[in-house]
């Protein structure tokens, strides 16, 4: 967003709060070029004093507490940042300016448990995570001082948006950063949760463009922004493996394996399991030891392998072969893959 803003020629102020370490990675390309102030969210005297020295026209709200785990963690934090942080900045506006245009970062997680699909701007909100909910209050309030006040203010509800800039504990950055770590030999694996999960994802440099065009508009309002098309976790995986020139392999839970994951398996180049405690060559190139499971799922699991063409060996709990794999009788899950050295292994744990 600083980029864009100063491409347009704007003279651009930034607001962070103090801490003991450099946190500016991310604007090294153009920290010369920005003029960065102390101030925090939780102080409305600090955004009320930076809005006066800077004589701003434009104000883009993009802070928050914003990572969705930590929320469960830091509920009322969370709040008084993301929901009341907005409301303080609002009336510091109100209160130096009126005229001066803003821009609230608004989110997807509002919808949370969607109630239509596509989303549009009158998609009720059914938020399931005090992240969500604080973005609602925020939505809300800003929506209230624009009708009470005929302020020029504007929300963007943005779905994810992605970039280098990105931090590493997002999921898009965490396999990128993994991928290519992976390939210079630094890491062997990434585990990753549901990898049929489905998300909307764009590019950042787009949206913030978006963000600056809501403000260029006669009047504020309310907007959704987004790519219209989802894809899941695994394609977002095997594409960047594909672009590095590594080939996509799963390790599956057991509890959670499907069809679709056995053929992206053999597509991977899997070609025997070997079923009960873990037998033979633990080394053996292209071979899944699948061990500690239940009966259920051994059943399952064999009649998909042998659907699909891939040899399955059966061993008992001393370590003796079965003719019939369905006698296997162990507790817990846990599916392992073992690939040539040279491949890695992508985990859904």
């Amino acid at each position: 967003l600083a980029k864009l803003l100063l491409e347009k020629g704007y003279q651009v102020h930034g607001m962070q709060r103090r801490t003991s370490t450099d946190n500016r990675e991310r604007l090294t390309d153009i920290v010369d070029q920005i003029q960065l102030h102390h101030g925090d969210l939780l102080d409305e005297l600090s955004v009320l004093r930076l809005l006066e020295k800077t004589e701003a026209t434009e104000v883009y709200n993009l802070a928050a507490q914003s990572f969705v785990p930590i929320s469960w963690e830091e509920p009322v934090h969370t709040a008084d940042v993301t929901a009341l942080g907005v409301t303080r900045l609002l009336e510091a506006i109100r209160q130096v300016n009126p005229q001066i245009k803003m821009y609230q970062a608004s989110s997807s997680e509002m919808f949370g448990k969607v109630q239509e699909t596509p989303q549009t701007e009158t998609t009720p909100f059914w938020p399931r995570s005090p992240y969500g909910v604080a973005k609602v209050y925020g939505y809300w309030i800003t929506v209230n001082y624009r009708e009470s006040y005929d302020m020029f203010v504007c929300n963007g509800i943005l779905f994810n948006h992605e970039s280098p800039l990105r931090g590493k504990e997002f999921v898009t950055r965490k396999i990128t950063d993994a991928v290519a770590r992976i390939k210079l030999g630094v890491q062997t694996q990434l585990s990753l949760g549901n990898l049929d999960a489905y998300r909307d994802w764009g590019f950042a440099g787009d949206y913030v463009e978006a963000m600056w065009l809501s403000l260029q508009q006669k009047s504020g309002d309310n907007y959704v922004i987004s790519s219209g098309k989802i894809h899941s976790i695994k394609e977002f995986s095997k594409l960047y493996k594909e672009r590095v020139g590594l080939p996509f392999n799963c390790t599956v839970r057991a509890s959670s394996v499907k069809e679709q994951d056995i053929i992206d398996l053999k597509d991977a180049g899997l070609t025997h399991v070997w079923m009960g405690v873990e037998t033979g060559d633990e080394e053996a190139a292209n071979t899944i030891f699948l061990r500690n499971t239940s009966n259920a799922t051994i059943i399952k699991a064999n009649k998909w392998f042998r659907k699909h063409g891939v040899k399955v060996n059966s061993y008992n709990i001393m370590g003796l072969p079965l003719d019939n794999p369905f006698e296997v009788d162990l507790r817990t899950v846990d599916l392992n893959i073992k690939m040539k050295p040279a491949f890695a292994s992508f985990g859904l744990l």
